[in-house]
C-alpha cells in the first residue's frame, strides 16, 4: 500500500519480490506488480513501472533537449534507473552527460535487476557517473558549466534528503551553472494529489528564472497526473508548437521515441493549463529555511 496524500492510498497487486534489501539510503524493492510489471519501489513508493517509465521518462527530458537551440553539455541529478540518461543519450549532439546520484549502490542494484531500463545507457562513453550529493557537486563547479540540468530526484518532502533540491537557494545555484541559453527541467510532484507542491515549485523557480513553465503527463502507475518543472534564461517548451517539435525531432536524428511527439507535446502543456485553473491550490515559495523548519508540503 502506498499512500498517495494525506487521505488517499493505493493497494498494489504483486506477483513476485525480485529484490528486496536497504542500501546506505533507503529501502529498495524490485517487485513485479499484477498491473503495471516489474517495478522499482523505493522507501515503499513506486519510482517506475514496466508500463509507462518511458511516459514519464521522455516527458521529462524532450520538451527542455528539444528547447535548447543546440544541447551539448548535460547534467542529470537523479535518475538512477538509468532511464534519464537513456533519453538524453538518443541525442548525437551531446558531448558530456554528467549523472550525480547519492546512492551508488541503488544503481548496482537496478543495473543488476532492471538492464532492460537502462539499455546500456551506463556504457555510453560520454557519460561520467559521480556519486556525490547533487546539491554540493553542482555548487562546486564553474559557472556556465551546462546548457542543459535534469532533475530527477525523489519528492520534497519535509523528511526527504532531496528536499533542498527544490528550494530558491537551490535553483539559484543551478542558474549560475547554466550558460546563456540554459534551461533547467525538474520533476514536481503529482498535480492530481500534491498541486500545492507542484505550483510551489513552479513559483520557486519563477523567483530566479525569468522564464518559467509547468506541464504534466498521466503515468498509470502514479494513478495520477504527474507533474514537471521548468525554468529558463531564453526558450521555454511550452512555447514550442507540435509542428515545431516534430521538426526539431527529424533535424537533430532523434529515434527510438515510444511516446513523445508534437502532438503529445501540445497535449502535456494544455490538459495542464486547464486542469491547474480548476484545481486550486495555494503556491509558496520554497527556501532552505521553510524546509528545515518542516514546511507541511
Amino acid at each position: 500500500m502506498e499512500w498517495l496524500s494525506k487521505s488517499l492510498a493505493v493497494l498494489y497487486g504483486l506477483e513476485e519480490i525480485l529484490y528486496s534489501g536497504r542500501t546506505r539510503y533507503q529501502k529498495v524493492d524490485i517487485v513485479r506488480t499484477k498491473d503495471y510489471g516489474l517495478a522499482l519501489v523505493l522507501d515503499g513508493l513506486l519510482q517506475s513501472a514496466e508500463i509507462d517509465e518511458f511516459i514519464y521518462h521522455e516527458s521529462l527530458v524532450h520538451p527542455v533537449m528539444l528547447t535548447h537551440p543546440n544541447p551539448r553539455n548535460i547534467l542529470v541529478v537523479g535518475g538512477g534507473e538509468g532511464a534519464t540518461i537513456r533519453e538524453v543519450e538518443r541525442y548525437g549532439s551531446v558531448e558530456s552527460i554528467t549523472m550525480v546520484d547519492l546512492d551508488g549502490e541503488l544503481i548496482e542494484i537496478v543495473r543488476e535487476k532492471l538492464p532492460s531500463w537502462s539499455q546500456g545507457s551506463f556504457n555510453d562513453k560520454r557519460l561520467k557517473l559521480v556519486i556525490s550529493e547533487g546539491r554540493r557537486f553542482l555548487a562546486n563547479q564553474p559557472d556556465g558549466s551546462y546548457d542543459v540540468i535534469i532533475m530527477d530526484a525523489t519528492d520534497p518532502v519535509e523528511w526527504g534528503p532531496a528536499a533542498k533540491l527544490y528550494t530558491k537557494e537551490f535553483y539559484s545555484i543551478a542558474y549560475r551553472k547554466l550558460r546563456e541559453e540554459g534551461i533547467l527541467v525538474t520533476q514536481a510532484s503529482s498535480v492530481s494529489h500534491s498541486l500545492r507542491t507542484y505550483l510551489s515549485i513552479v513559483r520557486t523557480l519563477g523567483e530566479v528564472f525569468p522564464k518559467t513553465c509547468g506541464y504534466s503527463v498521466y503515468v498509470k502507475s502514479f494513478a495520477s497526473l504527474w507533474g514537471f518543472a521548468v525554468g529558463s534564461k531564453d526558450g521555454l517548451p511550452s512555447g514550442l508548437s507540435g509542428d515545431d517539435i516534430e521538426q526539431r525531432i527529424r533535424d537533430r536524428g532523434v529515434r527510438g521515441l515510444k511516446f513523445y511527439s508534437g502532438r503529445i507535446h501540445e497535449a502535456l502543456f494544455s490538459l495542464t493549463d486547464v486542469l491547474t485553473k480548476t484545481w486550486k491550490a495555494e503556491a509558496i515559495t520554497l527556501t532552505d529555511e521553510k524546509i528545515e523548519s518542516g514546511i507541511q508540503l
